[in-house]
């Protein structure tokens, strides 16, 4: 029993030890600088090993979602991180605030904002209730999920569709008498699929969007394709790992449900997506159209703003702004002209090896942290632009391999935990690795031949 109980410390002891030494490397780094008059604008041994430390360390930490033994999450992890990266000297202050990009940051703000409005307005109610009406059989519910999920989250950031459709499907299913998993299944999978399309599909293809400047059209020309044939491979893969559930033709009857909805608000929102999107594809800026909509969205008699504010995630606002700075700080101490050229040897022009690359990397640290990693890498390719869109495409795509591939695969798990619904890794696995192998491939093809 006591043996046990050591097993479970050492991790938790282990981890404190580290993160002592990588706090203690960074202010020993930062005070040398201050001491000895070194110019912060140019690198040293110093800061290069400091900046190394603080990078691993909140890769790791960011890549387990937690530091064991403490109660922080990722977005203090990134913050923690960045303040390190300013304590080492690895970075400068004026360096920090440039490094943090406002255009994703804005865009994501304003897109919470019009999600939001849309749910309170009761227009995700309606949605649901229309699949009620319209699912007859499990597999047309299934494919009804699937083409939801997947044509929200193409323009909507599939995180907030996620949060906002989980616990509705989870009541439809149970209502309906089937099992909740390979319903639950399709929303976490059809968003990530879904959401490759788009420049607003998720947050590292917003991040991608501002990095690259792709015009929002060319961005959805290019890879909407590759998100429809995913859609339907993600419906095949679900109904045959789930054949016993999907086999059955017995009709569905869903009990009569009240909905709640405001017209007004439901008009106002829709409305506003509208011209939203329409605007994203005429050429305005996808930040400024976004954060424009979003401000007179909250222009209301009928919604306080506070009920806004409480549907914005503001940690992940938190954790995009403390990243750019890890990796401003990390590329300005460790990026040298020699490792670019040992980099440039990997031939990340090709794009079955940038595929390969990203899949690989988004799996290990995460596809917002696999995509800051890459980029001053891409931004010296020739065509960089083909390779921002095979990143975009793969990050995306290999959020489907594991629960912990995408944010969006945690919000359902954690929502259907909370109601009772476990699904386990094996659960998720079983249809996410095929999905993502078979997605990648027709992606990678897509976009090299």
């Amino acid at each position: 029993m006591v043996d046990n109980t050591k097993r479970r410390h050492w991790p938790i002891i282990l981890s404190i030890l580290f993160l002592a030494l990588v706090i203690f490397i960074s202010l020993s780094s930062g005070l040398q600088a201050i001491l000895f008059s070194t110019d912060h604008h140019l690198p040293w041994e110093g800061h290069r090993i400091a900046a190394g430390v603080i990078f691993i360390g909140s890769y790791l930490a960011l890549s387990i979602g937690k530091i064991p033994g403490l109660s922080i999450d990722r977005a203090g992890i990134a913050l923690v991180g960045a303040g390190l990266m300013l304590a080492s000297g690895a970075l400068g202050l004026e360096d920090a605030y440039k490094a943090v990009d406002l255009d994703t940051i804005t865009l994501l703000l304003g897109m919470m904002i019009v999600v939001a409005s849309l749910r309170l307005s009761g227009f995700f109610a309606v949605v649901n209730g229309w699949g009620r009406v319209n699912a007859k059989r499990p597999l047309i519910l299934l494919c009804l999920i699937v083409a939801i999920s997947g044509m929200l989250s193409a323009f909507l950031v599939n995180d907030a569709i996620c949060l906002v459709l989980t616990p509705m499907v989870l009541e439809l299913t149970l209502a309906l008498g089937r099992k909740p998993i390979p319903y639950l299944l399709a929303v976490a999978m059809a968003s990530n699929v879904g959401s490759t399309a788009t420049i607003t599909g998720n947050p590292q293809n917003i991040m991608i969007g501002s990095f690259s400047h792709i015009p929002y059209g060319n961005f959805a020309l290019s890879l909407y394709p590759i998100a429809m044939i995913g859609l339907v491979v993600t419906v095949i893969l679900i109904a045959v790992v789930y054949r016993s559930e999907f086999s059955s033709n017995a009709r569905l009857e869903a009990p009569a449900q009240k909905i709640r909805v405001n017209r007004v608000l439901v008009i106002r929102a829709l409305l506003a997506t509208v011209i939203m999107i329409g605007l994203f594809f005429a050429g305005v800026v996808p930040a400024k159209a976004a954060i424009i909509m979003g401000g007179l969205l909250l222009l209301s008699r009928r919604v306080k703003s506070h009920r806004i504010y409480a549907e914005i995630d503001w940690s992940l606002l938190l954790m995009f702004a403390g990243l750019f700075i890890i990796v401003a700080g990390a590329q300005h101490a460790l990026i040298t002209p020699n490792t670019m050229t040992a980099v440039g040897k990997w031939h990340l022009d090709q794009v079955p090896i940038l595929s390969a690359l990203t899949a690989l990397l988004s799996n290990l640290v995460s596809n917002v942290p696999a995509v800051l990693v890459l980029k001053p890498f891409v931004e010296v390719l020739k065509n960089h632009d083909k390779a921002w869109l095979v990143i975009a495409m793969a990050s995306t795509l290999a959020g489907n391999f594991t629960i912990l591939g995408s944010i969006a695969n945690l919000i359902v798990v954690q929502k259907a935990a909370a109601s009772g619904v476990v699904i386990s890794f094996w659960d998720y696995f079983r249809v996410g690795a095929p999905l993502t192998v078979i997605t990648l491939v027709i992606g990678t093809l897509w976009l090299w031949l």
